[in-house]
């Protein structure tokens, strides 16, 4: 049976990868930038340690000979400077106020009180530059003076320094994101597997399966698999009734039927006027019609029920054959119509045997009525190509510009006028047919009468 789609509102699958991806993505920003403030705090702090041993070893130089303050600059105050860059360095010396050497324009910080370093970026020359400028007082004899150094240097080397960490950091970020990706994607197909892993076990269970569920559960699901349990108790119960109620049906309807129609036969052998016995043949003609249009629905209908949830066994097809035309036998030798079985030895299929006999049963009824008297219904049950029941008549067989639409509910051939029936009969075997992943091929024979198969 086919069954309409589903409705959706997006993958719950593609909707976590995303959210994951998203927060991956964020935090690998957050870990880049984080990473390169870092790296950038520690290279600054590096040229400022580096900066303050050159200005420390500037001023531990300073002394004062003879009352005139002499500083001597050592080598190493410049040379612990270098770079690969070769960035160029500035200094400037000061007694109190007084430039003693270097560059009189370099920035000078002007404060109340020098006793601590001071560390400073800013722009020299057109370049920016980092500085630090320490103090230290000097006493010699009845001198007491202040110097103040200034060392600054450019940051060619430090802006290197930065664009390769940065690179780096983008290069691990890359790297951190497309495993972050995959680890998602992993982490998503683990999540969603027990909801698939469900769906495929409700899936493969048979229509007739309503047994609850008892395979494990992660404890979010638990409300879902209460749910289809509660669910398939409540059609388990409602399928028990209405099997129920389709047998209770059908003999409530076919009983009365049944005896009103045994009366009206009574009567008919009673009565003597023309008039009145056609009034008892019509009665007796619509009450056959009724007893027959309510036999084929709720045949209809049980085959609706049961095609839901087949009960599957070994049916031996010949045997069911055999039964089908022993029970309509006498009902041919009413009209003179002889059904003839012709079969293999054995020939198995698996089915439901109640639909597969009422299927059957009515491609034969249909049969002995539309055959003439002294005609031969021939029921062939062969097992090649496939296992299938042919049922040949010799009748007037069916319109061939009306031979597609037959098997349709209540749809019978202009040449069925006269004839007892509900156009359900067709109907009945095709829905078998489909129920069993069958065939139902209609035709007609060469000789003209009707040819039905039923395939397996």
């Amino acid at each position: 049976m086919m069954s309409k789609a589903a409705f959706t509102s997006g993958s719950l699958r593609y909707r976590l990868a995303v959210t994951l991806i998203g927060v991956v993505a964020v935090l690998t920003l957050l870990f880049y930038f984080v990473l390169r403030a870092y790296a950038a705090q520690i290279a600054l702090q590096s040229q400022d340690n580096i900066l303050n041993a050159s200005v420390t070893a500037i001023l531990d130089a300073a002394i004062i000979r003879d009352g005139v303050v002499k500083i001597d600059i050592p080598y190493a105050a410049f040379s612990m400077l270098n770079t690969e860059t070769d960035d160029r360095v500035f200094y400037a010396i000061y007694q109190n106020s007084s430039l003693l050497s270097g560059y009189a324009d370099l920035p000078f910080p002007q404060r109340e009180s020098r006793m601590s370093n001071t560390y400073k970026s800013g722009v020299y020359l057109g370049v920016a530059i980092r500085q630090v400028t320490a103090s230290r007082v000097l006493v010699g004899g009845d001198i007491r003076t202040r110097i103040t150094a200034t060392v600054a240097q450019t940051q060619d080397s430090l802006s290197g320094i930065l664009q390769r960490i940065a690179r780096n950091a983008a290069l691990y970020g890359v790297g951190f994101f497309s495993l972050a990706v995959v680890l998602a994607i992993w982490a998503t197909s683990s999540t969603i597997d027990p909801l698939k892993r469900l769906a495929e076990s409700v899936a493969r269970r048979g229509p007739q399966d309503l047994s609850p569920i008892v395979k494990p559960v992660p404890s979010e699901m638990t409300p879902l698999v209460s749910s289809l349990n509660s669910l398939m108790t409540r059609l388990d119960k409602s399928f028990s009734q209405s099997e129920e109620f389709i047998a209770e049906a059908a003999h409530r309807v076919r009983t009365p039927l049944a005896t009103v129609r045994s009366h009206a036969e009574v009567t008919l052998q009673r009565v003597d006027k023309e008039e009145n016995r056609q009034a008892l043949r019509s009665m007796i003609r619509a009450i056959d019609e009724s007893s027959r249009a309510a036999g084929q629905l709720l045949d209809h209908a049980m085959i609706t029920f049961r095609a839901n949830q087949l009960e599957y066994q070994a049916i031996d097809l010949v045997e069911l054959a055999r039964e089908c035309v022993q029970r309509l036998t006498p009902m041919g030798d009413m009209r003179d119509v002889e059904l003839r079985l012709e079969t293999d030895t054995t020939v198995l299929v698996s089915g439901d045997a109640i639909l597969i006999q009422n299927a059957v049963r009515n491609l034969m009824d249909n049969a002995l009525k539309y055959s003439p008297v002294e005609s031969v219904i021939i029921v062939k049950v062969r097992s090649e190509p496939s296992p299938h029941i042919s049922i040949i008549d010799q009748g007037a067989g069916f319109p061939s510009d009306e031979m597609h639409a037959l098997v349709a509910r209540f749809t019978r051939g202009r040449n069925a006028s006269g004839t007892i029936g509900s156009g359900l009969g067709l109907t009945i075997a095709q829905d078998v047919a489909l129920a069993h992943d069958g065939t139902l091929n209609i035709g007609n024979t060469t000789e003209g009468g009707a040819c039905v198969t039923f395939s397996f």
